[in-house]
């Protein structure tokens, strides 16, 4: 039996799946925690990839490897491989005011001609002008830049500071994937190829190591021993983006709508052709099977439904159960969850509201229900910005913690126009790694079977965007 194994190394933890190569059965899996906060010493993460791998069982009988991580975490390298200060992750919004210099600079037309996003606050770009204008001793380091699966493969493969790895800091041995490195708003996933003058308008510079962009099948090397815990010779895939990885481990397919709802909320879609919307509502990113991946996120997501929770003093399957006794609408209540600003739309300052409350409206369902309509409607208008640049959404694959909760999975039927699929719990990032992996080894990409475990019968229930987006609007 040829096993692999799939990374997810997430902005909370990293997680490890073991499958089988054929038929695609979890053999075991592990995890380890990541530490809070918006910027993170990456050491941390390579620390626990090494204790989740060894939750997994260890890499011993595992054949090859690819890991996919959260995506425009920003890792700086100075000459010697050190990591020049903690990385600034997808959601920290310090470098707000940077993407605004450099949408005025460049211009947002043409941002999403060259690259095929619009740049915000998430994007490594912007917080390369953020150390630039901010910590200037710092750029001048710079020697080369990478996102979090790029570091981790790189450490995997046994490069590193000379006193951490038995490789050495070779920078040129950095590797990367269309996907992930479509988010970096320097890269343009329909010409594969950096854009260094972008790169230039962010640091200041165009002197530093970009890591090599690899296909979704090519092989980035092979793991030599490290201190016990990696073994020689497991093959090592490119890795991936999250969500692209995600996709991978969902098996998705052109008409496919991914909804994510994590810490983060997102709505993506394999297209085959590129996204450019020069609003920047719609990120134009590249999937991690050679196509394109049109996608939005939301920072609020199901932390929303733990919160409102919390403030009604329930536990979640007590909340659901609150959410489901309100009617429709929840009696005029609107919640609008911007409770961490929001990247989409791009509002980083904005806070949460809620409108509509009466005498009679103020009840404890109307409010659990708000909340996931709310929190719903903000992916529904996701969406619709989807649709808007030609992505035809067949069925929706609802996906995430928060999915399996019944009310989301009821209300999901009425807020969404298309039909809705729950598959079964799974690490699905991880799976997108072990999909990569299997697909380096066999030379094909696998077909491994779906679970579905809910499809909620469709309820649209018009009035329930009607009322978000009407509130929505008014949010500066």
């Amino acid at each position: 039996m040829t096993l692999v194994a799939g990374v997810d190394s997430s902005t909370q933890s990293c997680k490890v799946v073991i499958r089988e190569l054929e038929s695609g059965v979890l053999v075991r899996s592990g995890r380890a925690s990541h530490p809070d906060g918006t910027e993170v010493d990456p050491a941390a993460w390579w620390v626990a990839l090494k204790q989740a791998i060894e939750a997994a069982g260890g890499l011993a009988d595992v054949a090859a490897i690819s890991i996919a991580g959260q995506q425009h975490g920003m890792v700086v390298l100075d000459s010697e491989g050190r990591v020049i200060r903690p990385a600034l992750l997808w959601n920290d919004t310090r470098s707000a005011g940077a993407a605004t210099d450099l949408i005025a600079e460049i211009g947002a037309g043409e941002f999403a001609r060259r690259t095929g996003s619009v740049p915000v606050a998430s994007f490594t770009l912007t917080k390369l002008r953020w150390l630039r204008d901010n910590e200037p001793a710092n750029a001048a380091r710079v020697a080369a830049v990478a996102l979090p699966h790029d570091w981790l493969t790189w450490r995997l493969l046994g490069y590193g500071p000379a006193d951490e790895s038995p490789l050495g800091p070779e920078l040129d041995a950095l590797i990367t994937d269309r996907s992930d490195a479509s988010g970096t708003s320097y890269f343009s996933s329909e010409r594969d190829a950096y854009d260094l003058d972008l790169l230039q308008a962010g640091l200041g510079r165009r002197d530093v190591v970009l890591p090599k962009v690899l296909g979704p099948s090519e092989r980035a090397g092979v793991c030599v021993e490290l201190a016990g815990v990696i073994p020689a010779g497991v093959a090592v895939g490119p890795g991936a983006g999250d969500n692209a990885g995600a996709g991978l481990g969902l098996g998705a397919s052109a008409g496919d709508v991914i909804v994510s709802i994590g810490t983060s909320g997102t709505v993506f879609a394999v297209s085959e052709r590129p996204a450019l919307d020069e609003t920047g509502t719609v990120a134009g990113f590249a999937d991690a099977s050679g196509h394109y991946l049109p996608i939005v996120v939301t920072l609020n997501a199901a932390r929303v439904l733990s919160s409102v929770a919390g403030l009604l003093g329930v536990d979640l399957d007590l909340f659901s159960e609150l959410a489901l006794a309100a009617a429709p609408g929840a009696g005029g209540v609107v919640l609008v969850p911007y409770f961490e600003g929001e990247r989409t739309p791009n509002l980083p300052e904005a806070k949460a509201s809620i409108h509509g409350l009466t005498i009679a409206s103020s009840t404890r369902e109307n409010m659990a229900r708000a909340a996931v309509e709310g929190m719903l409607g903000g992916l529904g208008a996701g969406l619709d910005a989807v649709r808007g640049v030609g992505v035809d959404a067949r069925r929706l694959l609802l996906i995430g913690g928060a999915a399996q909760s019944k009310a989301v999975q009821q209300i999901a039927a009425q807020v969404f126009d298309a039909p809705v699929v729950i598959p079964a719990p799974g690490e699905y990032v991880a799976d997108g790694g072990a999909v990569q992996a299997a697909w380096v080894l066999a030379g094909e990409r696998p077909n491994w079977p779906l679970e579905v475990v809910a499809e909620p019968e469709a309820d649209h229930q018009p009035v329930i965007r009607e009322q978000y987006m009407r509130y929505a609007h008014s949010v500066k």
